[in-house]
């Protein structure tokens, strides 16, 4: 199975889980990675180069999915608006870049672990998730785990991931703030605003961001938001 990895911080809990749960795997080509930002595996998993990755969930609405993705219950820190008159997109995403429209906030918008920077630096700016869930009361998905196949495999992945909680070891987060440039403090601090599995209140929150999208025309056809249980 090649697995599309977002080498971002939001997903380093299930990259941890990952490595420990593949040895386990008995698949006969095993598991192999891919890596790349978001609209990078976007475009990666459209082409059926990657059999399996966290989509963003603007992308992700016809393929099929499962009962976890990347969730911003309020804010979320990595995802932002800085100030100014004129949207700009951040060439890495595909969700935020449409969420900041919907939201009717201009400015450059930067997501990932240099908004993480930016934000920790004390720079000024817009958390998108936390104006999402002012207008909504809703959390904000930002991404599913999407597969083409190995649909028992991931099933048996997911709910594992559900049920274990991870606890980082200190070496990998000493070795990601070295990456980062991020404090391993800071990077606890963040990832308690990450949640990873959707239940009913994302669900809602997904449909009402598909909805107001459509009506903006944002995208040209929206199709019906199908999970598989875990």
């Amino acid at each position: 199975m090649i697995f599309g990895k977002i080498d971002f911080l939001n997903l380093l809990p299930f990259h941890v889980f990952m490595k420990r749960y593949a040895k386990t795997l008995k698949t006969q080509q095993g598991l192999n990675y891919h890596k790349g930002v978001p609209s990078t595996l976007n475009r990666s998993f459209a082409a059926r180069r990657i059999d399996a990755a966290f989509i963003s969930s603007i992308t992700a609405r016809n393929c099929h999915h499962f009962n976890i993705g990347i969730v911003a219950k309020k804010s979320v820190l990595s995802v932002l608006s800085l100030p100014g008159n004129v949207h700009k997109n951040d060439t890495d995403s595909a969700t935020s870049n449409l969420l900041a429209q919907v939201l009717n906030i201009e400015g450059e918008v930067l997501i990932g672990d240099k908004a993480l920077r930016y934000y920790y630096n004390g720079g000024e700016s817009i958390d998108l998730a936390h104006v999402w869930y002012g207008k909504t009361t809703l959390p904000f998905v930002f991404a599913l785990l999407c597969t083409h196949h190995h649909n028992d495999e991931l099933k048996r992945l997911s709910r594992a991931f559900i049920r274990h909680p991870i606890k980082i070891p200190y070496y990998i987060l000493k070795d990601n703030s070295l990456k980062s440039d991020l404090t391993p403090a800071q990077i606890q601090h963040y990832l308690r605003h990450i949640t990873y599995r959707i239940n009913e209140k994302e669900k809602r929150g997904l449909k009402k961001f598909m909805r107001k999208a459509k009506e903006k025309g944002l995208v040209p056809t929206l199709g019906t938001i199908r999970y598989q249980s875990v």
